[in-house]
């Protein structure tokens, strides 16, 4: 139990220090938005090449059978 209330009083301090920040000027968002966009595309493109690449094999392994 103590170490429930400890970790839930934790969290809210952190989370008032992190609220208690000002906020930065001009925070360019595009750089980094673009650079994620870009990598979610790269590894969908890579999961879905992954699935083909085994869905060949075992069509290939069913086939020999």
């Amino acid at each position: 139990m103590k170490k429930q209330i400890m970790l839930t009083a934790t969290f809210v301090l952190v989370a008032v220090a992190a609220i208690a920040q000002t906020p930065a000027e001009c925070v360019p968002v595009d750089g980094g938005l673009s650079l994620l966009v870009a990598a979610g595309v790269a590894g969908y493109s890579a999961k879905k090449v992954a699935e083909k690449k085994k869905q060949a094999k075992d069509n290939t392994q069913t086939n020999d059978k």
